[in-house]
């Protein structure tokens, strides 16, 4: 078999050529075209591990962002109980404050009406002792209770101690028409009576005293003088008033005098 040379030379430089045209038109595009992808496939891929750090870093800020939230929700509401327990002692300590206030104001005050019924019905029982005591003196003793009460009182003014006798003495001789003692009763005094005290007044200071004469009913059948701060004074509250403070024992009142 003979070998012809030139074809072989022929096909052979076809060859060469068909290759440097592959290498030239097709072989590196595509080589470069892959080194491309791969660099993009590369850029992508560290894109994507940037991303997925990023994401990572978020992802713990997140979570510790979300512990001190939580943290701080504990905080916040441990506080709020704190102070909601707090205000409710304080509110329960203040609506006990004011309850027993009010206990003390509504005891106050059950007190003070107890006291003035009390007074009260010690004032109306006074009235009827009055009227009681002015109707049998009346009717059995033919002397009116305005008379037996100067009677009394003259005498209990005879039976003071002399350090009794001795300071109003020294009181009434001090008074003057311009400063006059004063005799108070609880009715007016017809002028026999009024008489009758101003003498045993006289005596008593040693002297003729000036005299003012003035009615009060709350002496409840009584009489008080005044002069120059001392005092002498007897009623029949006396009596009731030793009566109401034991009332199981019979009592006798004496003249007061006070300075």
């Amino acid at each position: 078999m003979l070998i012809d040379w030139f074809t072989v030379g022929a096909q052979l430089l076809n060859f060469i050529v068909l290759v440097w045209l592959m290498k030239r038109f097709l072989y590196q595009p595509v080589l470069n075209a892959i080194a491309a992808r791969e660099q993009k496939i590369a850029a992508t891929l560290a894109d994507a591990a940037t991303t997925e750090a990023e994401a990572r870093r978020q992802q713990r800020e997140f979570e510790q962002k979300n512990q001190a939230f939580e943290q701080q929700r504990a905080d916040l509401l441990q506080q709020a109980t704190k102070a909601a327990t707090a205000e409710g002692e304080r509110l329960r300590a203040e609506a006990a404050r004011v309850a027993d206030k009010a206990s003390a104001m509504r005891a106050k005050a059950l007190a003070t009406d107890t006291e003035h019924l009390h007074a009260e019905i010690v004032r109306r029982t006074q009235q009827q002792v009055f009227a009681i005591a002015r109707q049998v003196l009346d009717d059995l003793a033919g002397a009116s209770l305005e008379q037996r009460v100067c009677e009394v009182f003259v005498q209990r003014l005879q039976a003071a101690d002399d350090e009794a006798l001795s300071a109003l003495g020294k009181a009434l001789r001090d008074t003057s028409e311009a400063t006059p003692a004063l005799l108070r009763s609880a009715f007016e005094l017809p002028a026999a009576q009024q008489t009758a005290i101003q003498a045993a007044m006289d005596e008593t200071a040693g002297q003729t005293i000036a005299l003012k004469f003035e009615t009060e009913p709350d002496l409840v059948a009584g009489i008080e003088i005044s002069a120059q701060g001392q005092k002498l004074a007897w009623s029949i509250e006396d009596y009731l008033s030793a009566l109401s403070s034991a009332p199981h024992t019979a009592h006798e009142s004496d003249a007061t005098v006070a300075a």
